[in-house]
């Protein structure tokens, strides 16, 4: 074979490239022979002889012996030693050229040829995408659509292009959606619809692309996929109720292709998606919870959803999860119930529906992503909620938990919310019970070192909680606000030049607070504070400089 191979390469080098002689027939079909016997040395012995700089020249020639040379660099190009002395001799151009024909072998063997030659290498993919080959590909797979292996070949090039950001524009400018969704419809078999499904995935994270796969109807087979699996076990059953529940999450991600499905809270799709919520299926309350915390991303989406009792269905499927209860699950429906409850109008609906208990419960969970939304949850629930804050602001476990959470080093989210939890409890409630359960519980030097956050946000939500603490319990607080260095703390803050104007005053106000107490007093004394504030007279923010004067009068005056 060796011999007759040597022949067949040198014979092919001298062949005319215009015509396609039998003897060149002949040498083809003696290298296919040779590369499906010993694909490695065969492919080695054609570099060595320098073939693959005449094959640019058999591929523009387009006559019966095409699809065999397209076939041949598809078997060569298997060999990764080989794709880049195929890539330098010239063969992408004629081969990504032949895409035009309308051969079915020479496109079939033409797409395995480049598929293979590309294949792991983004930067030769890029190079596809710019020739324009999605467009191509795309029109292929509408015209031979009856074509299984041509189909499968457009798919398997299509998710490998989908990887790549730099193709979502161009997939988005083509019918790819119609195109996928009509091929979807007809499928029975679960490998072809799980082949279509990962072209799918990589291609709705766009948001364009996301809308026109709505309007192509992709929900309402991603809605038969769930009823014809969700009381199966079979594993691929069980697999592809995932990928299509993920993918129906996945399309309500983008804003215009989520308000259509809503219509106006009457769509058949949202009504569907929402009696997942109370099913038995962990895939199915995962993504029905999900889908609703899409759904809440606008203030009137949120407003119609809580009028029309979905918080009642998330309690329910949180208590079915408390003990030994599903990790996911339960962060889907707390992130749901903080979307919901962001409107001022839904807080106290929410509220008197019971949401603070029902997520109590979870304070035993030891789980950092439940503990976030949890405290996100608790957080937007009680804003502008004095009655509510205060409850929860005198309830001893809590706030001993959230001291507990804000030492939690390893997870900064949890930390950041616990300690905005903490502030907020005292804000919103400008009670002097939950001001004295937050100080014996241990939280003001939590409080304090939120004081001095990078985040201007807390830093200014810490102020006044701490502000609210000295007017209101002072006596309380004094040996904690010693022993935190408050002081020194608003010293530095009215020092940094970087400090936001709204820090600046929030921290004279608390120092013109904190005056009653003897200690901290004689530490304001001893740093020279009345120096700070009278430099701070002359500031650009007029507020700033106001409340300067004020707290330079108040120091001379205790002075």
């Amino acid at each position: 074979m060796a011999d007759n191979l040597s022949e067949a390469l040198k014979t092919l080098k001298l062949s005319s490239v215009d015509s396609a002689t039998d003897s060149t027939e002949g040498c083809l079909d003696c290298l296919l022979k040779a590369l499906a016997h010993n694909n490695v040395e065969t492919s080695e012995k054609i570099q060595e002889m320098g073939v693959l700089t005449i094959m640019p020249g058999l591929l523009s020639a387009q006559n019966s012996s095409t699809p065999k040379v397209a076939n041949i660099i598809a078997e060569v190009a298997k060999n990764e030693f080989m794709r880049s002395p195929c890539v330098e001799a010239g063969l992408i151009p004629p081969l990504v050229q032949l895409l035009n024909s309308k051969d079915q072998e020479i496109l079939l063997q033409t797409g395995r040829a480049l598929g293979n030659i590309c294949y792991d290498s983004h930067s030769l993919q890029a190079q596809l995408i710019t020739m324009g080959v999605i467009p191509t590909l795309v029109k292929l797979l509408g015209v031979h659509s009856q074509n299984t292996a041509l189909t499968e070949m457009c798919l398997i090039a299509f998710g490998n292009l989908a990887e790549l950001e730099s193709s979502k524009e161009q997939f988005a400018s083509t019918n790819i959606a119609e195109e996928l969704v009509r091929l979807f419809r007809k499928q029975v078999e679960h490998e072809k619809k799980e082949m279509i499904f990962e072209v799918l995935a990589p291609l709705a994270e766009n948001d364009a692309i996301k809308l026109q796969l709505v309007e192509a109807g992709l929900v309402e087979c991603l809605l038969e996929v769930v009823a014809q699996t969700v009381n199966s076990d079979r594993e691929e059953d069980v697999a592809q109720l995932k990928t299509a529940s993920d993918l129906m999450v996945l399309l309500l991600l983008g804003d215009e292709s989520m308000q259509k499905l809503f219509e106006g809270g009457k769509g058949s799709v949202f009504q569907r998606v929402l009696s997942w919520v109370p099913s038995n299926n962990h895939q199915l309350q995962l993504a029905g919870a999900l889908a609703i915390a899409n759904f809440a991303r606008n203030d009137g989406n949120c407003i119609h959803m809580v009028d029309t009792g979905i918080v009642q269905k998330l309690l329910e499927l949180l208590d079915r999860h408390v003990d030994e209860g599903n990790v996911t699950v339960q962060h889907a429906a707390l992130s749901a119930l903080r979307n919901l409850a962001i409107p001022v109008v839904n807080k106290s609906k929410m509220l008197l529906a019971g949401v603070s208990d029902v997520v109590l419960k979870f304070l035993k969970s030891e789980m950092p992503p439940v503990q976030f939304k949890l405290l996100g949850t608790l957080r937007m629930l009680i804003d502008t909620q004095a009655d509510a804050a205060e409850q929860l602001g005198t309830n001893t476990k809590l706030v001993e938990r959230l001291v507990e959470w804000c030492e939690a080093k390893d997870h900064a989210g949890v930390m950041g919310e616990s300690n905005r939890l903490l502030s907020a409890l005292i804000r919103h409630s400008k009670s002097k019970d939950v001001v004295r359960t937050v100080i014996q519980g241990g939280g003001v030097k939590h409080l304090v070192t939120m004081a001095t956050s990078e985040h201007m946000i807390m830093q200014n939500e810490a102020l006044v909680a701490l502000g609210l603490i000295a007017a209101l319990d002072l006596d309380c607080a004094e040996k904690d606000f010693v022993g935190s260095s408050l002081v020194q703390v608003l010293h530095k803050l009215l020092t940094d030049d970087r400090s936001a104007p709204e820090i600046k005053y929030n921290s004279m106000i608390l120092i013109c607070s904190v005056m009653g107490s003897e200690p901290l007093h004689k530490e304001v004394q001893s740093l020279a504070f009345i120096d700070v504030v009278s430099s701070l007279r002359s500031h650009e923010n007029k507020t700033v400089a106001h409340q300067a004067s004020l707290t330079e009068q108040r120091l001379t005056a205790q002075s």
